[in-house]
């Protein structure tokens, strides 16, 4: 097989690359070392994907080397890829914050994906191992499952490490080594949280499956507003799993669980204007029954407001808006969105994709150390290095 370009990968990234460089006539071999292209889109955004963020812009990403990502962004924007949701007639809604799901399911998106890469004449190869690469004259010489491969142009498209029950793998990164690349260190990001403290988790596994809307969490200087989920191991939802991505292991993580209320006035006035009410009775009409019971038992005194004083009622107040906990540490790669980390960008040409170490050596995607928030920044940034590439290779 002596393809022009070997894409390694058959994902967000290495889709979009395949189908951008065999519609320029680049005769493009895909390999996939899974059964099946794209797991990680069928599986995403419970199963409707979150294909792409309507806001989307450099700001939403994460990166030792924070311009790299402009010039891809800038190049294919999340207008062009909703260009080609609409070419193909594929329904879809935004559901919050900017967020474009399906509005079917996500097999709608990697089925356009396909049918592009068949169109422009991608040949995919699914169940392929890659075992060896070297260096040639003339590019690259690959040993694979399927026999030996040779191309002019390499894709290197391989994805992080979350979810390894996907597939995920560290082969992206060991490429990269071969070829002399600085791998920066990598940790699941977008990811829920755990809490060991007795007490703590006690209190995490007492609310589990609770959600409360539109907290305000922070950690490190950066704020998400967002909802938050107890779970049986910690804490989860979509604000967690934004701020885990800027926690650090020991850091204090703040949540504000009424971030829309001027809470000392509010409490003020109920005082005055139903005194012989319970603390719980009030905080049931903000959160759950369950939930305003365990805060009072577990944080408050439990007695009718006339009787605590202005500054009992400041405390309540402050708890509720500043609550202070340190996580024992992340769920992890088992059900990370992401992987932060990763090649180091500053050895990658921001405009190809090439690597600045080995000619005709590319790299798209996750295993770049870029990482977008939760909301379809992740697919975006897939979108757009994977057509920068294919524009090139």
């Amino acid at each position: 097989m002596k393809p022009d370009v070997v894409i390694i990968g058959a994902g967000a990234a290495g889709l979009m690359c395949a189908l951008t460089a065999a519609g320029r006539g680049r005769r493009v071999l895909l390999l996939e070392h899974a059964n099946k292209a794209g797991k990680k889109i069928l599986m995403s955004g419970g199963g409707r994907c979150n294909f792409t963020n309507l806001y989307c812009e450099p700001g939403n990403f994460l990166s030792a080397n924070p311009h790299f990502c402009k010039s891809a962004l800038a190049r294919y924007t999340q207008w062009d890829f909703i260009a080609l949701v609409a070419k193909h007639g594929v329904p879809y809604h935004e559901k919050k914050l900017g967020q474009l799901f399906c509005d079917n399911k996500s097999s709608d998106i990697l089925n356009l994906l396909l049918k592009e890469c068949a169109d422009a004449g991608v040949e995919l190869l699914l169940d392929t191992l890659v075992t060896q690469i070297d260096k040639s004259e003339s590019g690259y010489s690959l040993a694979t499952s399927a026999g030996p491969v040779s191309c002019e142009s390499l894709v290197i498209a391989s994805g992080g490490l979350s979810i390894p029950t996907l597939g995920a793998s560290g082969f992206g990164y060991q490429v990269a080594g071969q070829f002399g690349h600085t791998l920066l260190p990598t940790r699941a990001g977008l990811v829920p949280f755990t809490i060991t403290e007795p007490k703590l988790k006690a209190f995490c596994t007492e609310l589990s499956g609770t959600s409360v809307e539109d907290c305000l969490v922070s950690c490190n200087g950066m704020s998400f507003t967002e909802n938050i989920l107890f779970t049986h191991r910690g804490l989860s939802g979509p604000a967690i799993l934004q701020i885990s991505s800027y926690w650090q292991p020991g850091d204090v993580v703040s949540i504000n669980l009424l971030p829309h209320m001027d809470l000392p006035q509010w409490l003020a006035e109920q005082q005055g204007e139903r005194p012989n009410s319970e603390l719980k009775t009030l905080l049931a009409e903000l959160f759950t029954k369950k939930m305003a019971a365990l805060l009072v038992e577990s944080w408050f005194e439990s007695k009718p407001l006339k009787q605590y004083s202005s500054a009992e009622l400041k405390a309540i107040a402050d708890k509720l808006a500043n609550w202070q906990l340190t996580p024992a540490g992340t769920e992890g790669y088992r059900t990370a969105e992401v992987t932060l980390g990763g090649i180091d960008t500053r050895e990658v040409s921001s405009k190809t994709f090439e690597s600045l170490k080995a000619p005709g050596l590319y790299f798209v995607g996750e295993v770049l150390d870029v990482t977008g928030h939760l909301g379809g920044f992740n697919f975006q940034w897939a979108w757009a290095s994977g057509h920068c590439a294919g524009l090139v290779v």
